[in-house]
């Protein structure tokens, strides 16, 4: 059929058809012409302003169809700064959701910004907002936006709790209709929640409000009938927020890690009661620490499911390096407080160095100064390691410590060396 028509119509003017095919040809060509050429200046433009990479900005370039010239480019990045967004923030906004840049500034980005700076969402606040989710942009400012922090606001009571939650799940302003935080929290009043009991859960697990009601129905059915904790605990809402964060797959896999070290089913549930973010570990992490506590320590199951928290502790900058402090202590035969280990470690850091670390600092002179220096440093725990550590010790570690510890541990370690 094209091609009958085609002949047709070259047939009843030759000169008429070849003038439009030209023509036509002529157009595209133009208009591929400029389309590849702003593209290549948009890549330019967004490498020279922003420092993108070129692979990121010819990416970035690439989702945006419709540009005409870096006009409204150049607004809309004029815009992020004006509105006190960092450099940094502008770069992931663009890089994410490059079509941003062919928006309306005065009649699509002001009108939004301006709603969530009326919040109290402003400057760096809201750049790290729209950067972590841009998808509130495209969300309509009366059908979605205002009806969505309104209804955050019902739920949360003030401003200041809005503020905080978005800012820990910025996806709560672009999920789909408000509705479903409307149903979700209708679910749990009818459960017996309390208002502050839910401006809580919203608090720690904004997420919530976003979850499928049906799914939400199952979890609280299983907070309450297959772990046992009671509505009215103050782990109901922790154990929540375990349960709807890992699938039942991993969870139960968690739990027959713990059956394998002797535990019970009581046990454990006991241990979520008391704990829940217990079961929130991973499972290499779980496995770590019972075996240090378990097979290494000798702690019984019973000793554990009472006192859960030495379980969420790190070993790596809690449990060994304590527990090193101790034993080196023991071995220079120097006195100390006899607490049991489940008490030290307990102690914040700083009532753990005042203990245990300060009384000794005149048969370590020379490292106290610097242990004053790198104290807030992530490495202080590293540091308490190498501080009573003799030389056969620091002989063993020496390739550890290499590897592994900042300059200012380093130092330490050639100190006791030539101490």
């Amino acid at each position: 059929m094209v091609i009958a028509r085609t002949c047709t119509f070259h047939a009843n003017g030759f000169r008429f058809g070849f003038g439009f095919g030209f023509g036509f040809y002529s157009l595209r060509s133009h208009y591929l012409y400029s389309s590849s050429t702003s593209s290549h200046s948009l890549v330019n433009y967004l490498v020279d302003s922003l420092g993108l990479s070129k692979q990121e900005a010819t990416t970035a370039s690439s989702k945006v169809t419709s540009l005409k010239s870096l006009n409204n480019p150049n607004l809309v990045i004029d815009f992020f700064k004006q509105t006190g967004f960092d450099n940094t923030q502008i770069k992931t906004i663009v890089s994410r959701s490059p079509k941003l840049l062919i928006r309306n500034v005065s009649k699509t980005l002001k009108p939004k910004f301006q709603c969530l700076m009326d919040l109290g969402l402003s400057g760096s606040d809201l750049g790290n907002v729209i950067a972590r989710d841009s998808v509130i942009v495209d969300r309509g400012l009366d059908t979605h936006l205002r009806p969505t922090i309104d209804c955050l606001r019902r739920i949360l009571g003030g401003d200041d709790d809005v503020i905080k939650a978005i800012k820990r799940a910025p996806w709560l302003l672009s999920f789909g209709p408000h509705h479903t935080m409307e149903t979700n929290l209708l679910l749990l009043r009818n459960f017996g929640f309390t208002d502050e009991k839910i401006r809580k859960l919203v608090l720690i697990y904004p997420n919530y409000l976003t979850q499928k009601t049906k799914r939400i129905k199952d979890l609280l059915h299983r907070m309450e009938n297959d772990f046992r904790v009671p509505r009215d605990s103050s782990m109901f809402l922790h154990g929540f927020q375990v349960l709807s964060s890992q699938k039942k797959s991993k969870l139960y896999r968690k739990i027959g890690i713990f059956k394998s070290f002797g535990w019970s089913d009581d046990d454990v549930l006991g241990m979520f009661r008391k704990l829940p973010h217990c079961i929130g570990l991973s499972e290499v992490r779980i496995e770590e620490k019972l075996n240090l506590f378990m097979k290494e320590l000798g702690f019984l199951p019973a000793f554990l499911v009472s006192h859960p928290a030495i379980l969420v502790y790190s070993l790596e900058k809690r449990v060994i390096p304590r527990m090193q402090v101790l034993k080196s202590l023991d071995e220079r035969k120097l006195e100390r407080r006899m607490w049991s280990l489940y008490t030290v470690l307990t102690l914040t850091e700083s009532r753990f160095v005042e203990c245990f670390v300060l009384p000794y600092k005149d048969q370590i002179p020379d490292l106290y100064d610097i242990l004053q220096y790198i104290f807030a440093s992530e490495n202080t725990v590293n540091v308490f390691v190498l501080l009573f550590l003799n030389r056969s010790e620091m002989n063993c570690c020496n390739l550890y410590a290499k590897s592994s510890l900042s300059y200012e541990a380093l130092q330490i370690q050639q100190i006791l060396l030539l101490n």
